[in-house]
């Protein structure tokens, strides 16, 4: 049997006080379920510890393994898995491997089952399907729309640090990836930014080789550049980088990157790269650009600034607000 972690109420949150209103109820259980993909993690922590802000909860991770097909335990009508779990509150997944798991867990021990994406069953079958509005989802009682995924960043003061911030993605089936125009881009942002100060942070997805020819190509003069290569960050890492940086430059393949750095209330760039085709992801990149929370680079060398968002981007919190209006 697959370990089941048990996480309680943390003090601190990636280095930062977490307040609670507390209450004389007992703790809230969720069980959240967890197909191991960092992108699909950050959704359902960034839920979990958004509700822990709002009242106390017991959180249980439940590993789901990919390829597994749950079905004859919803037909059973039991979940071994949680055998030794107290009785779910919500059960949360993001990932279309945590789908089948988490309807299983509810028919066998009840609790209220939120998927955290547009599930590949219908919408009907969960009782509230949290989808970002670039999948233009069908009005429904049990759908939350929302700007972007959710993620566990929360908005950071504005300072003056001196120090921006530079997220690398690389190939994706919505880009066509382009590292000459990528580090042209970045040399010119370098040379005439501001900041004096720079931090390149890579991806999973980021080319072998991209840092050295950044390394290469970027004339820094008087200015520094750190590159920190993902497999060198921890998982709470960018959220202190928000709060020691006063602008945040994101490559326009990086969606789940871009709803980060707004989500910090950072001004927020675009590296621009040529799309592979119409969709939804660019849709939504397009949409927050005609709004003017995103700069595009074209139109920061034309002379445009960087601007803090005029919205609050605090996703999390919303769904855990409604949540918690309706479920405590």
């Amino acid at each position: 049997m697959p370990l089941l972690r048990r996480r309680l109420h943390p003090e601190r949150l990636d280095g930062h006080p977490v307040s609670f209103r507390r209450s004389q109820a007992a703790p809230r259980v969720v069980w959240r379920f967890s197909d191991g993909k960092p992108g699909h993690d950050n959704q359902s922590l960034g839920l979990t510890d958004a509700l822990q802000r709002h009242v106390p909860v017991e959180c249980y991770d439940v590993p789901v393994a990919a390829g597994r097909s749950s079905w004859p335990d919803w037909l059973r009508g039991r979940f071994l898995q949680g055998g030794l779990l107290p009785d779910p509150w919500l059960l949360v997944g993001a990932g279309h491997a945590t789908q089948v798991p988490m309807l299983a867990a509810r028919r066998a021990r009840g609790g209220r089952a939120v998927v955290l994406m547009s599930p590949v069953l219908p919408r009907r079958l969960f009782d509230l399907c949290v989808i970002p509005e670039h999948d233009r989802p069908r009005p429904a009682a049990n759908v939350l729309e929302t700007l972007g995924s959710l993620n566990r960043v929360q908005a950071v003061e504005p300072g003056r640090h001196d120090s921006g911030l530079l997220l690398v993605g690389g190939p994706s089936r919505h880009c066509h990836w382009d590292s000459g125009q990528v580090i042209d881009q970045i040399s010119r942002i370098i040379r005439y930014a501001s900041q004096r100060h720079w931090t390149l942070a890579t991806s999973r997805r980021t080319p072998a080789g991209f840092a050295e020819q950044v390394q290469r190509g970027v004339f820094t003069g008087t200015r520094s550049i750190r590159i920190l290569p993902w497999h060198e960050t921890s998982p709470g890492w960018l959220q202190g980088a928000f709060h020691h940086a006063d602008c945040v430059w994101v490559t326009e393949d990086s969606v789940s990157m871009l709803y980060e750095a707004l989500t910090s209330g950072l001004p927020t760039g675009v590296l621009e790269l040529p799309p592979r085709r119409a969709g939804r992801v660019g849709r939504g990149v397009r949409g927050l650009i005609r709004a003017g929370e995103i700069t595009p680079f074209h139109a920061w060398a034309a002379g445009r600034p960087l601007c803090r968002p005029d919205g609050i981007f605090d996703e999390a919190n919303r769904c855990a607000d409604w949540i918690c209006a309706r479920w405590t």
